[in-house]
């Protein structure tokens, strides 16, 4: 039996990113113990990996098989993760070579911190963190799971963002304090380039500079 397998679920165009940030990290792996999951295109290649189903991920005659859920949509990486943990899946922390993490920052498993990443200091993250190239979290701030960050979200201190909110790519938000945090609600959506001043509530998507809810016409 052989020792080690890593796969990257999700064979789409994120998971091409994420593919080698996991060759990285595991350099001292062979080529052959990095597939892809992805029970729709199962039997295909992607970049010279091969794409397997989850069935066979789990049959394939390896030792050990951990898996980072390269999957955008938080509420599908939600279903993988407790699919995943009740078989008894590993899922791997997975920080690129030059992603930046500072001082008393807490981050919880599945984290997919990306190139030119930036946690800076007293930073609490919750389970299946997402963040894309060139994106910051600054200091004091409190993220909750599932949590998504496109390319380039600037997060500034004493943030509060909750389970299942996803930041678009540039979008800016502002500093709050520490008596009073800024709040992105539970399954918000922070529309791209937005620039968020105030407080969004729960289940709401918003859009513009500065930031407003998109009404449902």
């Amino acid at each position: 039996m052989l020792e080690k397998i890593i796969g990257v679920y999700g064979a789409s165009g994120f998971g091409k990113e994420v593919m080698p940030l996991v060759r990285q990290q595991y350099s001292d792996l062979d080529k052959e113990q990095f597939v892809f999951i992805d029970d729709s295109q199962a039997g295909n290649s992607l970049n010279t990996y091969p794409v397997l189903s989850y069935a066979d991920f789990l049959a394939s005659d390896f030792q050990e098989k951990s898996v980072t859920i390269a999957i955008a949509n938080s509420t599908v990486r939600e279903k993988l993760a407790i699919r995943l943990a009740q078989d008894n899946i590993k899922n791997i922390n997975l920080k690129a070579a030059n992603s930046l993490v500072f001082d008393y920052v807490e981050i919880g498993e599945g984290s997919l911190l990306c190139s030119f990443t930036h946690l800076t200091s007293n930073i609490k993250i919750g389970k299946f963190f997402h963040a894309n190239i060139y994106s910051y979290v600054a200091h004091d701030c409190v993220i909750g799971d599932y949590v998504t960050f496109a390319p380039d979200v600037k997060c500034n201190g004493n943030v509060h963002i909750e389970d299942h909110a996803y930041i678009g790519t540039g979008a800016i938000i502002k500093q709050g304090t520490p008596e009073k945090p800024l709040v992105i609600g539970k399954g918000a959506v922070v529309g791209m380039g937005a620039v968020v001043t105030k407080s969004v509530p729960p289940g709401v998507t918003v859009i513009g500079n500065p930031a407003r809810i998109l009404e449902k016409k």
